[in-house]
């Protein structure tokens, strides 16, 4: 243990909202900031300072001290301040790929804005990291990288430097924080009498896992002030140990002496997501059951900016539209406050749960918006010019596909009728227009046949018009549900539907309910005694009972980890079941189901409405549930049959396979593993042509067993931060804090669907994904009651090739060109092809940070672009 050279990093972690309040927590750092430049700019000594990682602290505190901005730019171009990459400390395994990737590019923004981003991916308290982890860090140009969480802790197998290798092939030279983490340092004082006895235990800590010379001390905790004199401590360390050498060093500077000592050949390999730490640190995987509805919020405004605002908003500009990039750029920013770690995982007291909640609807405002102007845009729609037209409306269905593949099939969407005006303001002897309401209509192209619809619910509402230099029109009016087979749409493409004079739908075939099953050419689906549904896959043969069939148990756990109650049992839904028809077909079915359970601590009534379309094997069902109990975790179990296999769940930019967990808790002393893990829009399994395959729209929690049966976490219901005394994990992991809210009480949605597929489906790896595009981002329709004369773009832009899955289309960071983004999701080299409906005029290969430009070549006038990806590869496109 001679000859090491430390590198002392002086940090802080700041939660920017945690057990208390963000404004608590941001005056607190507005002193701390104040602090630390006045001690950076008077003393030489200091010669740097690590923020966090994240660029959102300068955000918040430049809010405050405006004034200050010059002097935090000359700090970070001097190197004084270490700043990003990220622009929040995001945990890693709830948000999607695409958000992840908005926070590398706003931690690059902002920390180019401010003098120069730090390149070194530091995830100091991430509850775990997924497997892509080191091909993001690469494709922003990002080596190295710092983590705590995760990583198994076998005796006799933990060391310090690792280079991981992602899926992609990419690697990161990774340092991986002690047991400790970053606070290892913290307490070291620069006393010569009080640091010797406290330097031994962090050093011997720290060498006895050294794969190098080169051995970083993080000096710095939660929401802790700079050191006072970290000048004088490095000075006392190297009288004290001269056996060593001290330095106080940036990250990036500890990296570069690493690599000039050929320090990366001592780094063992790793793959694969980290999520396991139980041995030597908590890895708290029961945060991804807590607060399940602010998730599912999450996920549905990360849906409406990735798949609906972003694409629109992209292909608007290119049609001669508006430039929302800036509003989309501050709508992610709005969401990307909601994804700091603690905050998505639940692990918040319940004001800061309540502010990330409006947060998130103000995210969803502003993607609506945006939608809303992109479409208008697009199909040349002037609401000023309407509202002044003299002659008559032509209400027109535009139809958007928000998949890059053409589509067509059945289609619900909602159409509204005027009944009458709603007066606003004083009485001023004004009168209500009065209109027809609906009248009996079919849809359809201009010059083309009409569509008949299946009218699937009307009712009385009120719907505003809006005009940017006219008032609202505010009008009562007619809301009629229908369903109707929509003609092929390009992907990516607009087609404007007209109403028609009335025409019969074929009853024959289509989708059927009868009694308590609904059947369609593909599947056949009962509602059992209980509650669960059956399933028939007709094409197949195969048959599965007992899905989604809700069961409870009690959870004396906190927001960070679940823990069993003693002596509790579980309660599984047994009925009765109400069950009606609320859509008999031919080309939507559905059924409602309504019962209750009774649980010691309350009640849940839970309501679930099961659909088929006629042309489709998905099963839809949306489960809402009344909880009015208290310390309980509610599962949807599904009984496949499918045991000894794994499963396969969806990733950032990816898919994994995972076992059932299997351990002895007695080996775990620290903290008992978790038999549940997280997912992203799906998890599959499937043995020859038996499988099935659970959608939803985002993130969510599952279990795997050996039986083969699935558990979708529903919510997990918990009244503490932090409790002292679980045999899961035995100490508090945060501030104890009451967290009533975090019971869930009151009403919860869930959006789920079944698919039946093979093994083949489960490998080919864009099979699944294309089910979860077909559920949740379907044929979209707009209504424009006030249309005049629409002129809807060619907007087509498709994406082919076997294995690749659409990620992102949007406005590039700069500039007028769209970005195009897949993934290959398989483990093959897979050639591929985006063709456009009018031609482009270059495209370029770039990271996914826009950069590191290649130029590609075009084929037949710009309507064809090639390109080829590596096996799990992200492919990201620039064209103009």
């Amino acid at each position: 243990m001679t000859g090491l050279i430390f590198h002392l990093i002086p940090h802080t972690h700041w939660d920017r909202e945690w057990y208390l309040p963000h404004a608590v927590l941001q005056a607190r750092l507005v002193a701390m900031m104040d602090d630390l430049i006045d001690r950076l700019e008077r003393d030489p000594g200091y010669r740097s300072f690590l923020l966090d990682g994240q660029t959102v602290l300068v955000e918040d505190y430049l809010r405050v001290r405006p004034e200050r901005a010059g002097k935090i730019r000359a700090l970070v171009e001097t190197g004084r301040i270490q700043l990003g990459p990220w622009y929040v400390l995001a945990d890693e395994l709830i948000p999607s790929g695409e958000a992840l990737v908005r926070n590398l590019l706003a931690g690059a923004a902002d920390a180019e804005r401010w003098g120069g981003r730090s390149d070194v991916l530091y995830s100091p308290d991430a509850f775990g990291h997924p497997a892509v982890w080191p091909d993001l860090a690469r494709e922003f140009g990002i080596k190295h990288g710092v983590v705590w969480r995760g990583l198994d802790g076998a005796a006799g197998t933990e060391r310090d430097l690792y280079r991981w290798r992602g899926p992609g092939g990419r690697e990161v030279l990774l340092w991986h924080l002690s047991s400790a983490g970053y606070e290892i340092g913290a307490d070291l004082p620069a006393d010569a009498a009080r640091l010797p006895e406290m330097w031994v235990r962090v050093r011997d800590a720290l060498a006895s896992r050294a794969a190098t010379a080169h051995v970083p001390v993080f000096i710095g905790a939660d929401h802790h002030a700079a050191h006072p004199d970290i000048a004088r401590l490095r000075d006392l360390l190297a009288e004290l140990e001269p056996a060593h050498a001290f330095r106080v060093s940036r990250l990036d500077e500890f990296f570069q002496a690493l690599e000039d000592g050929a320090g990366g050949t001592s780094a063992r390999p790793l793959s694969g997501e980290q999520r396991a730490s139980n041995r030597r640190t908590w890895a708290l995987q029961g945060v991804h059951g807590t607060r399940a509805p602010l998730k599912r919020r999450n996920s549905t405004v990360e849906l409406w900016l990735e798949r609906f605002a972003e694409p629109l908003a992209a292909l608007a500009r290119r049609a001669g539209g508006r430039d929302r990039q800036p509003l989309l750029a501050f709508a992610w920013r709005t969401l990307l406050r909601c994804q700091f770690h603690d905050t998505i995982a639940g692990s918040v007291s319940d004001e800061v749960a309540e502010s990330a909640a409006q947060r998130l609807a103000s995210a969803e405002a502003l993607a609506r918006e945006m939608v809303r102007g992109s479409v208008h845009d697009l199909v040349r729609h002037d609401p000023d010019a309407a509202r002044e037209h003299s002659g008559p409306r032509h209400p027109a269905l535009v139809l958007w596909n928000p998949a890059a593949r053409a589509r067509s099939g059945v289609t619900v969407a909602d159409l509204t009728f005027f009944v009458r005006d709603v007066l606003v303001g004083p009485p001023s002897g004004r009168l209500a227009r009065t209109g027809e309401g609906e009248q009996p209509f079919a849809l359809g192209i201009p010059g083309g046949s009409a569509i008949p619809v299946q009218v699937l619910s009307r009712g009385v509402s009120e719907e505003r018009l809006d005009a940017a230099r006219h008032y609202p029109d505010q009008d009562e009016v007619l809301r009629v549900r229908v369903a109707f087979r929509a003609p092929s749409t390009p992907g990516l493409g607009l087609t404007a539907l007209t109403l028609r004079a009335r025409e019969p739908l074929a009853s024959d075939g289509g989708a059927m309910a009868r009694g308590r099953s609904l059947a369609n050419h593909w599947v056949e689906v009962g509602i059992e005694s209980g509650g669960a549904l059956s399933l028939h896959d007709r094409l197949t043969g195969q048959r599965f009972t007992e899905l989604l069939r809700l069961e409870d148990e009690a959870d004396a756990g906190d927001t960070y980890t679940y823990a069993p109650a003693a002596r509790s049992r579980r309660v599984r839904a047994s009925g009765p079941v109400a069950v009606r028809a609320v859509a008999k077909g031919p080309l939507v079915a559905a059924l409602e189901a309504r019962w209750e359970l009774r649980l010691p601590s309350g009640r849940i009534g839970a309501r679930l409405v099961v659909t088929l379309h006629a042309d489709s094997p998905l099963v839809r069902c949306v489960l809402e549930v009344d909880n009015q109990a208290y310390h309980h975790r509610l599962r949807a179990r599904l009984a496949t049959g499918l045991t000894g296999i794994p499963v396969v769940a969806g990733t950032a930019f990816g898919a994994v396979t995972r076992a059932p967990v299997m351990f002895a808790a007695a080996d775990y002393p620290l903290e008992t593993p978790v038999r549940t893990a997280p997912a992203h829009r799906f998890v599959a399994a499937a043995r020859g042509q038996r499988g099935l395959a659970l959608l939803a729209p985002g993130f969510f929690e599952y279990e795997w067993t050996r039986r083969g049966d699935l558990l979708f976490t529903v919510l997990r219901a918990v009244g503490q931060l932090s409790r002292p005394d679980l045999p899961t994990r035995p100490g508090h992991a945060g501030w104890p804090t009451a967290t009533p809210g975090a019971q869930c009480l009151g009403p919860t949605r869930v959006e789920l669907v079944l698919a039946p597929v093979s093994h083949a489906d489960v490998e080919d790896g864009h099979v699944v994904p294309a089910l979860w595009e077909d559920s949740f981002v379907p044929l979209r329709g707009f209504w424009l009651r006030d249309a005049v004369d629409l002129r809807p773009q060619t907007t087509e832009v498709a994406l082919e090739g076997p294995g690749l899955v659409l990620s992102a289309v949007k406005p590039a960071q700069a500039g007028s060109p769209m970005v195009l983004r897949c993934y290959n999701a398989t483990g093959r080299r897979v050639g591929g092809i985006w063709r456009f409906g009018e031609g482009i005029k270059s495209a370029h290969r770039v990271r996914a940070d826009e950069r590191s430009s290649a130029p590609l070549v075009l084929e037949a006038r710009g309507r064809t672009l090639r390109f080829a990806a590596e096996p799990h590869e992200i492919v990201t496109i620039l064209v103009t």
